[in-house]
């Protein structure tokens, strides 16, 4: 009898040994599955070094399988060769060039955006989609928005400075004498006319239906002239029958397209208008 107590006793012990063994161990497991759902394994190369325009542009993390550009500015030994990253591990293959697990579509690719993909007519965007940011045009210039503020195109800031030779057509020529030119300004229109030599006179006022020489000019020289009301001016350069004199001849315009502020003559006796 006293034998099979103690068998008894002997057998809950165990039993109670286990059971407490299992309790013990279990937190561990817990904590241990908690631990990994909470740190997966994060890929330090991103298939987004592979694809453009980062694939020619950024250069991928040490370690990991060469771009376009890592590639090209090894070749041309502007980066250390690192045979690390000549083939990609188990891992970044498994899960996929550059090392990213395969994600769903995107449906507003940026390629979408860019051109020749950008253009409104004859490539359609999936909804939702983002609208392509307007290019300026030639000559404009882009002001860059402070908060609150919207974007908008301006010109060049006039100037009175004709365009260089080479880009423009003389409207006339004129014979120099040992280097300098008369030019005899005339002022056809009813209003009066402020002109300038640039760098040798001071503005000055010139009476409608008036004219004025100056002398002695020495080439280059810049002439510049405005209306006073506002409006604008037709200029007619041509060489008089003096030698060494040019006559500007000044007229009214409603034509935006003829309206000239300034003349310019250069030492080869060319003269342009802007």
């Amino acid at each position: 009898m006293n034998t099979n107590h103690q068998n008894i006793r002997k057998s809950a012990q165990l039993l109670g040994s286990i059971c407490g063994g299992l309790l013990i161990s279990l937190p561990a497991f817990t904590h241990t599955a908690v631990a990994q759902q909470l740190n997966p394994r994060v890929n330090p190369c991103p298939s987004i070094f592979y694809e453009e325009p980062h694939n020619n542009r950024v250069l991928v993390p040490q370690g990991c399988p060469p771009n376009a550009l890592t590639q090209r500015l090894t070749q041309q030994g502007l980066l250390p060769v690192s045979p690390d990253t000549a083939t990609p591990s188990p891992y970044q293959t498994r899960l996929g060039v550059g090392g990213e697990a395969p994600s769903a579509l995107n449906p507003n690719p940026s390629v979408f955006n860019e051109p020749p993909y950008d253009r409104s007519q004859g490539t359609s965007q999936p909804e939702g989609s983002l609208t392509p940011t307007p290019r300026p045009a030639p000559g404009e210039q882009t002001l860059v928005p402070q908060p609150g503020e919207s974007t908008v195109p301006t010109r060049p800031p006039f100037s009175t400075q004709p365009p260089a030779p080479e880009q423009q057509t003389p409207s006339t020529r004129i014979a120099l004498v040992n280097g300098r030119v008369n030019v005899k300004l005339v002022n056809d229109t009813g209003a009066n006319v402020t002109y300038e030599v640039i760098g040798d006179t001071p503005a000055r006022s010139l009476e409608g239906k008036s004219n004025v020489t100056l002398e002695g000019l020495t080439a280059p020289a810049t002439v510049t002239f405005r209306r006073e009301d506002g409006g604008l001016l037709s200029v007619t350069p041509r060489p008089s029958s003096q030698s060494g004199m040019l006559e500007v001849t000044l007229k009214e315009t409603t034509d935006f397209g003829q309206d000239r502020s300034a003349l310019r003559i250069q030492e080869t006796g060319a003269v342009f208008l802007n």
